[in-house]
C-alpha cells in the first residue's frame, strides 16, 4: 500500500487482515521469553514492619517535654544515624549480607543502605499534618535474612529515639542548671548590694522619708520645749541672785527658789519627749524608762513643795543668824539651777544634732533614692530571671524522669517483620505484560515498514491517489494457474506497474 496517502478505518483491516501473523508472533512469543527470563534474575524479597508513635502519656499540662523538635526532623537524624557505617557494619558481618557478590566492605554498605526503605505514614484526620506512624522495609535475597534485618533496623531505630530524647531532657536539665546555679549567683550578689546599700544608708532610704519628717517634726517641737525650759530656769538663776544680793531676806524669798512655773514648764518638755518616744519606741525601751523616772521625780518635787506666802511687807533691815543660812540656800539653789541649765542645754545641742541628721538624711533622700532603684532593679531583673530558670529546671527535671520511665514520646511496634512468602521481584505478571506489551509493539512497528514500503496497487483509490485517473475496469483475481493444470507452467500473475504506459493512460483519456 502507498505509504504516502491518508489510510482509513477500512485500510487498517484489510492491513490487518493481510499480516495478522507478523504481529502475532512476537506477541506470542515475547512473554514466553520474559517468562523464561524471570527463572534468570535473583529473587528479591521485602520484609516490612510497621511503627506507631505514642504520644506522651502524661497531659502536657502536667508535664511539658523538653523535646520540641519536629518528628520529621528527628526521625532523618535517626535515619542518618542508623545508615552510617558503624550501625551498619555489625548487621552485615553478622547475617553476612551480600557475601556473594564479591564486593568491598564499602560496596555491601552502599547496597545495604539502598535496600533500606523508611516511609512516614502521615494522618489523614488532621490534614497530613501529623505522623502517627512509620514503615521499615528492608530487601535481601532471602525471606528469612529480609526478616531478622528488618527487626534489627527496627530495634535501633527505637532505641535511637528512647537514647535520643533522654540524651536531649539531660542536656537541658543540665543546661538549665548550670545557667540556675549562675543566676543565683549573681542574685545573691545583688541581695548583698541592696543590703550593703541599706546599711550604708540607714534612715535615707525612700521607705524612710516620711517617718524622718514626722521624728523632725516631734524633734523641733522639743527644741522649742527645751529652749522655754533654758530661759524659765534662767528667769529663776536671775531671781535666785537678785534675792542672795538683798542684805535682808524674809522667809518669803526662799520660796522663789521653787519656782513652780519652770517646775510646770519642765514637767511640759518631759511630757512632749515622752509621746514622742513611744511613738517609735515600746514602754520597756530605756529612754522611755528614764523619761517616766523623771517626770515622777519632778511630779513628787512639785507635790512636796509648800504654798507660796503672801508678799511681806518691807520692814526694816536687820541682822539676822538666819540670812546666813537663807544665802546658803540659795547658793545651792543657784547651783541646782546652773546644773539643770547645763544639762537643758546639753539636751538642746543633742536635739539639735538630731534635727541635723534628719535634715541631712531627707535632702539626702532622693539622690539615695535614684541608686537605691538601680539596686533594686537590677535585684528584680535577677531574681525575675531566677525565678523563670528555677521553674524551667523544675520542668525539666520532670520530663527527665518521664523520659527515664519510657512514659514520654514512644516507638510502640505495631506489625512486626513479616516473613515474606513470595518475591516482590522478578514478578511474571509484570514481566508477561511486558513482554505482550513490546512484541505486540514490535509486530506493528514491522507492519508499519512494511506498508510503507509497499508501492503494490490494490485498490481503486490507490490508482486515484497515485494517478488521479478514474478506473476503467476491474478484473477479479481468480488464483494461481499452476492449480489448475500442474503440466503447464504457472501463469504469472497480474500486477500493476507503478508508471503505466502512455497507451494505457490514452486509452483511459479516450
Amino acid at each position: 500500500m502507498l505509504g504516502h496517502r491518508t489510510l482509513n478505518m477500512e485500510d487498517y483491516l484489510t492491513i490487518l487482515k493481510r499480516r495478522w501473523w507478523i504481529i502475532a508472533i512476537p506477541t506470542i512469543i515475547f512473554p514466553m521469553i520474559a517468562i523464561g527470563i524471570t527463572f534468570f534474575i535473583p529473587p528479591r524479597y521485602i520484609s516490612e514492619t510497621l511503627v506507631l508513635i505514642d504520644q506522651q502519656k502524661v497531659p502536657d499540662e502536667f508535664v511539658r517535654s523538653v523535646v520540641n523538635e519536629n518528628l520529621d526532623s528527628r526521625l532523618a537524624s535517626m535515619r542518618e544515624q542508623i545508615l552510617s557505617r558503624s550501625q551498619l557494619q555489625p548487621i552485615i558481618d553478622k547475617y553476612n549480607l551480600y557475601a556473594d557478590q564479591k564486593m568491598t566492605m564499602d560496596g555491601r554498605i552502599d547496597l545495604a543502605r539502598t535496600n533500606i526503605d523508611i516511609l512516614p505514614i502521615h494522618s489523614e484526620i488532621n490534614g497530613g499534618r501529623g505522623l502517627p506512624g512509620f514503615k521499615i522495609r528492608f530487601t535481601a535475597s532471602d525471606p528469612h535474612t529480609a526478616q531478622q534485618v528488618c527487626e534489627e533496623i527496627t530495634t535501633l531505630f527505637t532505641k535511637a529515639n528512647l537514647r535520643q530524647r533522654q540524651e536531649a531532657a539531660l542536656g537541658t536539665t543540665d543546661f538549665l542548671k548550670e545557667q540556675l546555679d549562675e543566676a543565683k549567683r549573681t542574685l545573691d550578689d545583688e541581695d548583698a548590694k541592696v543590703a550593703a546599700f541599706e546599711s550604708q544608708y540607714f534612715g535615707e532610704q525612700p521607705s524612710d522619708e516620711a517617718n524622718n519628717v514626722s521624728v523632725l517634726s516631734t524633734l523641733r517641737s522639743q527644741l522649742d520645749a527645751t529652749t522655754q525650759a533654758i530661759s524659765d530656769l534662767e528667769q529663776a538663776k536671775q531671781l535666785n541672785e537678785a534675792m542672795l544680793a538683798q542684805p535682808q531676806s524674809t522667809p518669803a524669798f526662799a520660796t522663789a527658789v521653787q519656782s513652780p512655773q519652770v517646775q510646770q514648764k519642765e514637767l511640759d518638755a518631759l511630757t512632749a519627749r515622752k509621746a514622742d518616744l513611744e511613738t517609735r519606741y515600746h514602754a520597756d525601751y530605756p529612754d522611755v524608762k528614764e523619761v517616766d523616772r523623771q517626770i515622777a521625780k519632778l511630779q513628787k518635787e512639785m507635790a512636796e513643795a509648800p504654798a507660796a506666802p503672801p508678799p511681806a511687807t518691807p520692814t526694816t533691815p536687820s541682822v539676822n543668824p538666819a540670812d546666813t543660812v537663807r544665802a546658803q540656800n540659795i547658793k545651792i539653789a543657784i547651783q541646782a539651777i546652773n546644773l539643770k541649765i547645763q544639762n537643758k542645754q546639753k539636751e538642746q545641742e543633742q536635739i539639735q544634732q538630731q534635727i541635723h541628721t534628719y535634715q541631712s538624711r531627707i535632702i539626702a533622700t532622693p539622690q539615695v533614692e535614684a541608686q537605691y532603684k538601680q539596686l533594686t532593679r537590677d535585684a528584680q531583673t535577677s531574681q525575675s530571671l531566677y525565678s523563670s530558670l528555677l521553674a524551667q529546671n523544675n520542668t525539666a527535671k520532670e520530663a527527665t524522669a518521664l523520659e527515664n520511665r519510657q512514659e514520654g514520646e514512644s516507638f510502640r511496634l505495631l506489625d512486626e517483620a513479616n516473613l515474606p512468602e513470595s518475591p516482590s521481584w522478578p514478578k511474571q505478571s509484570v514481566f508477561v505484560g511486558g513482554g505482550l506489551a513490546s512484541g505486540l509493539a514490535l509486530g506493528l512497528l514491522i507492519v508499519a515498514l512494511l506498508e510503507y514500503k509497499d508501492t503494490a496497487l490494490r485498490t481503486e483509490r490507490d490508482i486515484w491517489d497515485f494517478m488521479q485517473l478514474p478506473t476503467l475496469a476491474i478484473i477479479a483475481w481468480s488464483g494461481d494457474v499452476a492449480d489448475l493444470r500442474p503440466s503447464k507452467p504457472s501463469r504469472p500473475k497480474r500486477t500493476f506497474s507503478r508508471k503505466p504506459s502512455k497507451e494505457l493512460v490514452a486509452d483511459s483519456s479516450g
